[in-house]
């Protein structure tokens, strides 16, 4: 077995490198998809509210097969292959989707995607702390190729359809979705010890730092349902083009770009405390703005830049702290186990509430209620979480 100094150090570059174009394709598909396939489901005649059903799909996939899929990755070792067959079988059901017109073959050609597809990032997660070993820092320097892959697809995604009709909306998230299948033949698996695994997993789930933390990130990405499903309809119903729309997305990103490089640095001075409130108030704010401001653009850059504290800084702070939390052979189940609670659980109670909220109460209750979601994280972090525990004895900061 190759020592972790040798594996994270001159060594795991090429692999880093395999890792970070899978991330770019990854994302440049969800970054086609996401934003504008509720469009395309706008433009079959869908009503808000089977429109937030199908949307929301995607999470309630992962909030139950996250947990099927990093069991068998730790359980047979094979992290790479999984991804990989996965991968296959998304693709293969993605092609359903040029067929099927209707609301019962969408929803069932959906749920059989998105089982597959949730599969990867969990597992590529896991495989990147797992060849990182002991330089974890270096984890926002692969992972922002993955936001560089969306913001490229969601800027030429939106200029495209300006031009061309919503439908090709399908033709190009098939064709990232091919290209990240053929970016997983660059992996390469790492071995893992596997003693003791049973014992220790479950004496780390039941402290409450843990619980805290799987919470918070249920309520934050919870806030992000109404965003995921309406924001792209929100802005077209305002005015904006599918290129300024894009334009907006894109800003988002480059926000959470910047926070992934500065995390380490933040991490290193700052509690883990501190950082969770910060990111829940600046969320609360952000989708307050979102509700209320959209007809004025200036609010709105603003409230994009925020995604750089809502999703970027959250998101590294949790992987850094189940890094440190769970063991090497726990990883795969760990962020798994964090995806089916915050991107599964969090995200389809989100978009369901956004569904039932829009057509009844409109857009600025809507996003008023992901701001209340925001808001009910922050509480849980201020009552659930030990004030002012340095980094280093708090044991979550990379380092």
């Amino acid at each position: 077995m190759k020592s972790p100094a040798r594996t994270a150090g001159g060594v795991f570059w090429g692999q880093g490198t395999c890792l970070a174009i899978a991330y770019f394709w990854y994302f440049a598909c969800i970054g086609a998809f996401q934003p504008y396939f509720s469009l395309y489901l706008q433009s079959l005649d869908f009503s808000a509210s089977r429109i937030a059903l199908l949307m929301s799909l995607g999470q309630l996939m992962r909030l139950l097969a996250p947990l099927f899929w990093g069991w068998l990755a730790d359980h047979l070792g094979h992290r790479v292959r999984i991804i990989g067959g996965a991968s296959a079988a998304a693709f293969a059901s993605f092609l359903l989707l040029f067929w099927v017109r209707d609301f019962a073959g969408l929803f069932v050609s959906l749920i059989v995607l998105h089982f597959f597809w949730s599969a990867s990032l969990p597992l590529i997660d896991a495989l990147t702390l797992g060849h990182l070993a002991t330089h974890p820092e270096r984890y926002g320097r692969i992972r922002l190729w993955g936001s560089i892959g969306f913001i490229a697809a969601v800027m030429a995604v939106g200029s495209s359809l300006d031009v061309w009709p919503v439908q090709a909306v399908l033709w190009i998230s098939g064709g990232l979705l091919l290209a990240a299948l053929l970016s997983v033949a660059g992996l390469r698996e790492i071995e893992l010890a596997t003693s003791h695994v049973k014992v220790c997993m479950v004496q780390v789930l039941r402290q409450r730092k843990v619980v805290v933390l799987l919470a918070t990130g249920f309520f934050m990405i919870a806030a992000h349902g109404a965003l995921y499903v309406f924001y792209s309809i929100h802005l077209a119903a305002h005015g904006y083009s599918k290129t300024v729309i894009g334009f907006l997305w894109t800003l988002g990103v480059v926000a959470e770009i910047l926070v992934f490089l500065v995390m380490p640095r933040l991490a290193a001075r700052m509690p883990l405390r501190r950082i969770l409130l910060i990111c829940l108030a600046l969320a609360a704010v952000r989708f307050a703005v979102i509700g209320w401001g959209a007809d004025i653009l200036v609010l709105l850059l603003f409230a994009q830049l925020l995604h750089g504290a809502s999703f970027g800084a959250h998101h590294a702070a949790t992987v850094a702290a189940l890094n440190r939390w769970f063991a090497p052979a726990q990883q795969a189940r760990a962020q798994a186990l964090y995806g089916s609670v915050a991107y599964g659980a969090g995200g389809l109670s989100g978009a369901l509430l956004a569904g039932a909220l829009w057509d009844a109460a409109g857009a600025g209750v809507t996003f008023s209620a992901a701001a209340l979601l925001a808001l009910m994280g922050w509480l849980l972090v201020w009552r659930g979480i030990a004030p002012e525990i340095p980094p280093e004895t708090d044991g979550w900061a990379v380092r």
